[in-house]
């Protein structure tokens, strides 16, 4: 399963006062890296919502394994590792130059239309993103 990596560098606007990174900065990171993958996969989010296909979050999980601070360079590692017509799935893992890991997680998501109602994805994009992820 391909993955796309993301790097990024801790800003001080997302650590708490004790200088570490606030837990909700994470789901943030995740979003940057489903984004990136999107890109990489040659449609990027913009793009499916002109075309009438939003993605929103129905599902979030992550666990906290270590500390980062500011200024501390990380990298999201994104997966696709569920697609359907009706939704898809991603995985992340945070990750530290030595490789550490800081924090892993998913997100769970439905196709939708711009009004909100669960729509299928159109098959040229699930086959793209399919082939995109399996090579």
């Amino acid at each position: 399963m391909r993955a796309v990596t993301t790097e990024l560098r801790v800003r001080y606007s997302e650590t708490d006062q004790m200088g570490i990174v606030y837990h909700a900065h994470y789901l943030v990171w995740f979003e940057i890296g489903r984004t990136e993958w999107c890109r990489a996969a040659g449609h990027p989010y913009a793009e499916m919502e002109r075309s009438g296909l939003y993605i929103p979050v129905t599902r979030v999980e992550a666990r906290f394994r270590r500390r980062s601070s500011y200024d501390d360079a990380v990298r999201i590692v994104t997966r696709m590792t569920r697609l359907a017509t009706r939704g898809c799935t991603f995985e992340y893992e945070v990750r530290n130059p030595t490789d550490d890991l800081l924090a892993d997680g998913a997100t769970g998501h439905v196709f939708t239309d711009p009004s909100g109602r669960p729509v299928r994805a159109p098959e040229a994009i699930v086959s793209a993103l399919e082939a995109f992820r399996d090579s």
